[in-house]
């Protein structure tokens, strides 16, 4: 039984090492550091997509929403594999724009302003993956932002609303999404725009002090968070 699980995890790591691109080359491994954190999250992830060979018996076939499980752990693995590699020498270590990129796959990110978009953008994620909602998501949202507002401004108002909504569905039945992730602000109207869209979309909130000054790293490790 132990050679068998032995077997089944070099398949894996196998297949979460190869390239994307067929034609890299590698080259001969140098002096470098094992990085045992990265280490320990890749046997974590084998152990738990071997899983999938034994649920899956005698057929070993999966419908579609395990196979989506399954491959979003082989590409975990190749991701971290490839950190491993870089470490050593072995393979170009990616910029953070590229790391970003491919850890924002997953993801769709609401938030406030167009100059925080713009942020994400020059980070690596994809536009088509970041939503701005200039207005709140419900037009009650509103009057708590501003309970002066006329009536006869809300009309306008709505049709922001329901057209940022309607850009959110779209991406939500278009993309292969993990999670909905609002990075705003820590004000009043990223709060708002938080709270509703955690209450509509089960979206997870991230508030910052000051989102101009956000570093790409620090980036990183928010959107790389389980």
């Amino acid at each position: 039984m132990e050679k068998l699980r032995l077997h089944q995890a070099q398949k894996l790591i196998e297949e979460a090492g190869k390239s994307r691109i067929a034609a890299e080359k590698f080259k001969t491994p140098k002096k470098g550091k094992i990085n045992t954190e990265i280490f320990g999250e890749i046997m974590n992830e084998l152990i738990e997509a071997e899983e999938f060979i034994y649920s899956s018996r005698p057929s070993h076939t999966l419908n579609d929403a395990d196979a989506k499980l399954f491959c979003d752990k082989i590409l975990s693995l190749r991701a971290k594999l490839d950190l491993i590699l870089a470490d050593f020498g072995v393979i170009e270590k990616e910029s953070i724009e590229e790391e970003i990129k491919k850890l924002s796959e997953g993801l769709l990110i609401l938030t406030s302003k167009n100059s925080f978009k713009k942020v994400f953008s020059k980070f690596g994620v994809d536009t088509q993956r970041i939503v701005v909602a200039g207005v709140p998501l419900e037009i009650e949202d509103m009057k708590i932002l501003n309970p002066k507002i006329p009536e006869a401004a809300l009309g306008g108002i709505s049709k922001k609303i329901e057209h940022v909504k309607n850009d959110i569905n779209r991406k939500i039945d278009g993309f292969n999404l993990n999670k909905i992730l609002v990075i705003v602000e820590a004000d009043k109207a990223g709060e708002v725009l938080g709270n509703r869209a955690k209450e509509l979309y089960n979206a997870e909130i991230i508030f910052l002090e000051n989102l101009k000054d956000l570093t790409a790293d620090e980036f990183k490790d928010i959107i790389n968070k389980p």
